[in-house]
C-alpha cells in the first residue's frame, strides 16, 4: 500500500511500508544501540510517557512470544480487547502488532511512522526504537483494555522498558546476546530484571532464577512469583493443571505449540493474569480455550507426511536443547536431515552441538545482512565440528531446504532451525 509521506524534510513522495522500513534501518548506523535516552526524548514530544491501560511486559531468553500468545488468547476469549506487540516477525512485519487478534494494517503503521517522524527532529533512533514508538502510539489510540509488550533484547535498556508495566514477566534466562548482556546467567538475569518496577509484581517462568534477578526484585519491593515456589504446574495422563495464589485450573489441554517448555510458558502467563486481578479478570473457560488454541508459527512446528518436517526458530543453546529433547521424544526417523542457518553473532557450535547427535546430514545455508554468514563459511565450521557427518553448502535456506527434501526418503525427517530467518524461509519453501 502506498501513502503520501514526507520523510526527514524531503520532498513529499509516495512511500509504502517497505520504503519506510528500509529508511528506518539506516537511520542509526548502529543496528543495536541500547539505551532509553533517545526514545525518551521523542516519546516526550509525542506525549507518550505512559499507556492508559494495564500493561504486561515479557522478557526472557526464550519463550517471550509464546507467553504473549497465551496471554492474548486467554484474554481475548474472556472478552477483553488486547494489543500484543512482539518481535521479531516471522512472516510479515505487520504481525509484530496485533489489535484484537488482527494484524495492524499498512495504513495504521504508516500513520504512526509519520507521527514519530514529526516528533523525532533529528534524533537518530534505531530501527527497533522507531517501530516501538510507532506501536505504542497505535496502542494508545486503540482504546484496547490490555497491552502486552514483548521485550526485544535484554530488558533494562530495551526500548519497551520505557513503559512501566503493571506485571513484568521473565520467562527464562540463559546465555545469549553476550555482546550486549553479559557472558553468564547472573549478568544476563540482572539485565532482564530491569523490567521489574518498585512495588509492582513480577513473574519468573522456571524453577531456577538467577540470584541477581531475585536480588533485584527484592531490592525494588517487587513481589517475585517463581515457578515451583509461588505457583506450580503438574502434568498427568489427562492433561495438566495449574495452581497459584488462591486459584487452581485443572484438566488443561496440551498447548498447541510444540515443545515441553510451552507448559512453563503457559503457566507463567496464568500467573501474570492472576496478578492482573481484579483490574482484569478471566474465566476458566477462557483459560482452557486460550491455552488449547494459542498459536505461533515456527515454534517446533511439525508437518506430517512420508517425510516429516519440523521447523523451529531455535537460535541459542537453550532453545536448541529444547529442540533436541523434542526430537528424542518423537518416533525415530530413518535419517534426520538438518537445514541450518545461524547469524554470525550466535554461538553456532553450542547450538549445532545441542542437536548434533540427532543429525545424520547437514545442509548449511547462508543468511544475508550485516550479521549473516555464507553457506560455505557455515559448512566449514560444521565439517570441523562433525567430521563424520555429510555437510553441504547452500547459498540460502530455500536452496538448502530443496536439497534436503530431494535427498529425503520415506521415513526420513527434515529439520530447519538456527534463526527466525531460517524458520521464515523454510516455512515459505514448505507452503
Amino acid at each position: 500500500m502506498q501513502h503520501t509521506s514526507t520523510i526527514d524534510g524531503s520532498a513529499t513522495a509516495e512511500f509504502d511500508l517497505e520504503d519506510w522500513l528500509s529508511w528506518q534501518e539506516n537511520l542509526n548506523p548502529r543496528q543495536v544501540d541500547l539505551g532509553l535516552d533517545r526514545l525518551a526524548v521523542v516519546a516526550g514530544r509525542m506525549g507518550l510517557e505512559a499507556l492508559p491501560m494495564p500493561v504486561v511486559t515479557v522478557a526472557g531468553t526464550n519463550g517471550k512470544g509464546s507467553c504473549v500468545a497465551f496471554l492474548a488468547a486467554i484474554l481475548e476469549r474472556a472478552g477483553h480487547r488486547v494489543a500484543a506487540y512482539t518481535s521479531p516477525f516471522l512472516q510479515s512485519y505487520n504481525e509484530t502488532l496485533r489489535l484484537d487478534g488482527r494484524e495492524v494494517s499498512d495504513a495504521e503503521l504508516i500513520a504512526a511512522f509519520e507521527t514519530v517522524e514529526r516528533a523525532r527532529n533529528g534524533v537518530a533512533l534505531t530501527f527497533f526504537e522507531y517501530r516501538t514508538l510507532a506501536a505504542l502510539d497505535i496502542i494508545r489510540r486503540s482504546r484496547v483494555g490490555v497491552a502486552l509488550l514483548e521485550v526485544g533484547l535484554g530488558g533494562r535498556l530495551d526500548a519497551v522498558n520505557f513503559i512501566d508495566a503493571d506485571v513484568a514477566v521473565v520467562t527464562t534466562v540463559d546465555v545469549d546476546h553476550t555482546d550486549w548482556l553479559g557472558t553468564d546467567r547472573e549478568s544476563i538475569g540482572r539485565e532482564k530484571a530491569g523490567i521489574f518496577r518498585p512495588g509492582r509484581p513480577s513473574v519468573y517462568g522456571d524453577a531456577s532464577p538467577p540470584q541477581s534477578l531475585v536480588a533485584h526484585a527484592r531490592a525494588l519491593g517487587s513481589a517475585l512469583h517463581t515457578l515451583d515456589v509461588e505457583y506450580a504446574l503438574e502434568r498427568d495422563a489427562g492433561g495438566w493443571s495449574w495452581q497459584g495464589p488462591g486459584r487452581r485450573y485443572g484438566s488443561l489441554a496440551e498447548p498447541a505449540m510444540g515443545g515441553a517448555f510451552q507448559y512453563a510458558n503457559a503457566a507463567a502467563a496464568l500467573m501474570a493474569l492472576r496478578l492482573l486481578e481484579p483490574r482484569v479478570s478471566v474465566n476458566e473457560t477462557a483459560v482452557k480455550d486460550g491455552i488449547a488454541q494459542a498459536w505461533l508459527p515456527g515454534r517446533q512446528q511439525i508437518f506430517t507426511g512420508a517425510v516429516e518436517r519440523l521447523i523451529d526458530v531455535a537460535h541459542n543453546p537453550q532453545a536448541a536443547r529444547a529442540l533436541a529433547a523434542t526430537l528424542a521424544g518423537r518416533p525415530p526417523a530413518r535419517r534426520n536431515h538438518a537445514v541450518f542457518a545461524i547469524l554470525s553473532d550466535k554461538d553456532l557450535h553450542a547450538v549445532a552441538g545441542a542437536v548434533g547427535d540427532a543429525v545424520d546430514e547437514w545442509y548449511a545455508a547462508g543468511l544475508s545482512g550485516p550479521r549473516g554468514r555464507s553457506g560455505e563459511q557455515l559448512a566449514g565450521e560444521l565439517r570441523r565440528q562433525f567430521p563424520a557427518r555429510p555437510v553441504s553448502a547452500h547459498a540460502d535456506v530455500g536452496s538448502a531446504w530443496k536439497a534436503a527434501m530431494a535427498a529425503a526418503r520415506s521415513g526420513d525427517r527434515v529439520i530447519a532451525f538456527g534463526s527466525f530467518a531460517t524458520a521464515r524461509e523454510a516455512l515459505r519453501a514448505t507452503a
